[in-house]
């Protein structure tokens, strides 16, 4: 049996961390050894994560293994996704990064080479939360 050229990409989101091996295939989407549809609650988060399939054409050609872990799930979609445009780049190295085929030029376009770098803010002392004051009495 011939070995298949895996692509290796990670993404990062918040707190998670998304590890993302494609191989050729047939589009089977598997995170933590679950089915996509199964592990995410929301069929948004799934449709958000093949982005960048949908915009390079390459969704259906490629069996996705995901390790995930920290935060919660839309930090999960968003480190995947970041994950699967990583290995798409590695995918269309070969290619002239200058042509309007290019993977790099699609997806840097639709903004999903760029790591979302939002995190949460941390608590100061003296407030309840980041931001948040205690309740204001005057008497």
């Amino acid at each position: 049996m011939a070995d298949k050229k895996v692509y290796i990409g990670t993404g990062r989101r918040k707190s998670s961390i998304a590890q993302v091996r494609m191989t050729p295939g047939s589009g089977k989407i598997t995170v933590n050894g679950i089915d996509v549809n199964e592990y995410f609650p929301y069929e948004t988060n799934v449709m958000d994560l093949k982005q960048p399939l949908v915009a390079t054409s390459t969704d259906g050609m490629f069996d996705i293994e995901v390790k995930a872990n920290g935060g919660g799930f839309t930090g999960q979609t968003g480190a995947i996704r970041l994950g699967i445009a990583r290995a798409l780049l590695a995918y269309d190295e070969n290619n002239d990064p200058n042509s309007e085929t290019s993977y790099r030029k699609i997806l840097k376009r639709a903004g999903f080479i760029t790591r979302d770098s939002r995190s949460k803010e941390r608590k100061k002392p003296g407030l309840k939360a980041a931001r948040r004051a205690p309740q204001f009495s005057k008497r």
